[in-house]
């Protein structure tokens, strides 16, 4: 049985710096693999205002998860994810995989996570 898809789209992503304590607002691509095989996921980050960045790999083992964190991922040249800025992620994957979106903000006292399916 197949499950998951391999390119997925994640329209609103957006880090603020913040930290609070031993919490920092960060947000994750979340992957689930049952395909059989590694999945090789290459991510592209798109933006109003300038032209994509990608370059950005992980790896997720076959029956693994893999909460790759937008906060400390690098591309092939160590470029970031900038902070302050809304992006869009383009999720390409080798194998079929799931994708969930994630979002912990700890900028207010009252800590929100905010989490969705990819499309």
């Amino acid at each position: 049985m197949e499950i998951g898809k391999k390119v997925w789209v994640i329209a609103d992503g957006y880090m603020n710096h913040t930290q609070k304590g031993n919490f920092e607002s960060h947000e994750a691509v979340c992957v689930l693999n049952v395909s059989g095989k590694a999945a090789q996921i290459e991510i592209t980050v798109y933006f109003e205002d300038q032209d994509p960045i990608s370059g950005f790999r992980a790896v997720c083992e076959n029956n693994r998860t893999n909460h790759i964190r937008l906060d400390k991922i690098t591309n092939d040249i160590g470029e970031k994810i900038p902070y302050e800025k809304p992006y869009a992620l383009l999720i390409k994957s080798d194998v079929p995989i799931v994708v969930q979106h994630s979002r912990m903000d700890v900028s207010q006292p009252e800590m929100t996570l905010m989490t969705t399916i990819a499309y």
